[in-house]
């Protein structure tokens, strides 16, 4: 069964994906087909092409630069893009940040921070988790006092996990503001920090894999000017949980799950396991639940969707694209068996790779796998997301 988009979608589809064969760099290309690591420049050079052809920030305002898209034509984007071996678009100013100033910021900050992002000039890093406060963001400890001339806010705390903090000079984060709340969400609130501000330091957090996309923040004394609050003092919990609602839709990866699909199907057919019958059985159930999966997403955008902000439904898209995303890891490691080599450095430059003892289709598979672990935990783990769906449908009876 097919999806079937009208015909101006599909006119649509067919201009993107003549763009990304035409624009995206082949040495970008290959790495991402291959599953290398990719460098900020590598990013940042796709993003400037993409950003050149009005397409980096497809779900902005075209006031502020977005294309004025529809959601079936941002969704048909960002499977194109995949499918052509685009990188995704993993800049958390762009895909977080910006949906939150843009409806909650002041105009001062939209014209001050708005432009650099979607010129790449400035990344951003997304200042939530804390050990201790994961999942839980309520319980956040970092705190930011307001000194008694009320121009500066003092913030001391520290925050984990946080994804290519490395590469970024700005960081938005939530901070406790009222200790003594009611509530414990009810005393955070929504903090722009310059990365650059004595005070903060930024340790490398080595991942499973070998890589370093993750960070802990130390943050001693770091003030920041009260203009950078943004929306209400004390309001930062109602903000967070809009800007969580966008990234999990985006964790879904329905795109990525059908790259890694086809890219399955291609390594059986290089290994001699394209006619193995159990093997065929098991990636037809993947083909049906991603299609299961593509179905929900779509139906999620239709007319009486568009004008919501995500909620449970996005939860439920994260959990299932995500699980998906990582049996299809283990099924590509599965095919590859004694031949899955943990990744390596010296893998970016293929040239120098002995053709003989490496294949490199397979050169990442390990490492991808690994790092595909973390998919169900960030944005909100797994176990929390099905909470929240199981309390939204209760609640419904």
């Amino acid at each position: 069964m097919q999806l079937q988009f009208s015909p101006a979608d599909e006119a649509f589809r067919l201009e993107v994906r003549a763009f990304v064969q035409d624009h995206l760099p082949a040495d970008i290309r290959r790495k991402v087909e291959l599953g290398l690591r990719l460098e900020q420049a590598d990013y940042v050079t796709w993003f400037r092409i993409l950003e050149a052809r009005g397409w980096l920030t497809p779900g902005w305002p075209v006031e502020h630069g977005g294309p004025g898209w529809n959601p079936v034509q941002r969704y048909i984007f960002d499977e194109e893009t995949l499918l052509g071996g685009a990188p995704r678009i993993i800049a958390s100013g762009i895909q977080m940040l910006a949906p939150v100033l843009h409806a909650f910021g002041t105009e001062a900050q939209k014209q001050k921070y708005l432009p650099d992002i979607r010129q790449s000039k400035t990344w951003w890093a997304q200042g939530f988790s804390e050990p201790g406060a994961g999942s839980d963001l309520a319980a956040v400890r970092t705190t930011a006092v307001l000194e008694p001339d009320g121009r500066h806010f003092v913030v001391n705390g520290h925050k984990v996990w946080t994804s290519y903090a490395h590469w970024c000079s700005m960081m938005f984060a939530l901070v406790k503001t009222d200790p003594n709340a009611a509530k414990p969400q009810e005393g955070i609130s929504f903090l722009l920090i310059d990365m650059n501000t004595p005070g903060l330091t930024v340790r490398p957090i080595r991942m499973l894999e070998g890589g370093n996309d993750l960070n802990e923040c130390y943050l001693d004394n770091v003030r920041v000017p009260v203009e950078n609050l943004v929306g209400e003092l004390h309001k930062g919990w109602s903000y967070g949980k809009y800007l969580l609602g966008h990234e999990r839709t985006g964790i879904a990866g329905i795109g990525s799950c059908k790259q890694q699909l086809a890219r399955a199907r291609q390594l059986a057919q290089r290994q001699g396991l394209g006619e193995d019958a159990l093997l065929q059985a098991r990636l037809a159930q993947f083909e049906v639940e991603l299609m299961a999966l593509e179905f929900t997403a779509l139906r999620l955008l239709s007319a009486h969707q568009q004008s919501r902000t995500p909620a449970v439904e996005a939860s439920m898209l994260k959990v299932r694209g995500t699980e998906l995303r990582q049996a299809i890891y283990e099924t590509l490691v599965d095919l590859a068996g004694p031949d899955a080599v943990p990744f390596s450095q010296e893998a970016q430059f293929l040239e120098h790779l002995d053709q003989a003892a490496v294949d490199p289709a397979l050169v990442a598979l390990a490492a991808n796998c690994l790092d595909s672990r973390k998919v169900t935990i960030y944005g909100g783990t797994n176990e929390v997301q099905r909470n929240m769906i199981a309390r939204a449908t209760l609640d419904a009876f």
